[in-house]
């Protein structure tokens, strides 16, 4: 089944919106230093919101190797969806980051309507 880059950018945004809430309520529950400092928030080249959409496109390819699939595909292909591209090996990095980042700490309600939207979405 192949997705048109209309479905990606349909995609994102909704990862975006989750992403963003979900950035809010961490930021509820956040407890500050006990110092009065503050924790440095680096932005990074490429949102959480575009990694995760590269990674939930790729079992809709024909890749069977993500590396593949990000350096030929991703980085060839999706240059216009995905101005700020990294290389393979920070992508990786970053990836791991995002996901480990997200626990199911939120309500699990909301996960399950977003999930339902990708979906229909994908279909």
């Amino acid at each position: 089944m192949e997705i048109t880059k209309d479905k990606i950018t349909e995609i994102f945004c909704i990862i975006d919106d989750f992403c963003k809430e979900y950035d809010a309520e961490i930021e509820k529950m956040a407890i500050s230093e006990p110092n009065g400092g503050k924790h440095r928030r680096r932005k990074w080249a490429m949102s959480r919101s575009e990694i995760m959409a590269i990674l939930i496109y790729f079992p809709f390819n024909t890749f069977r190797n993500f590396k593949h699939y990000y350096l030929f595909y991703v980085k060839n292909h999706l240059c216009d969806l995905f101005p700020n591209q990294l290389s393979y090996n920070r992508f990786i990095e970053l990836a791991a980051y995002s996901f480990y980042e997200k626990k199911p700490s939120i309500n699990i309600d909301y996960c399950i309507e977003h999930v339902d939207g990708l979906l229909t979405v994908i279909q």
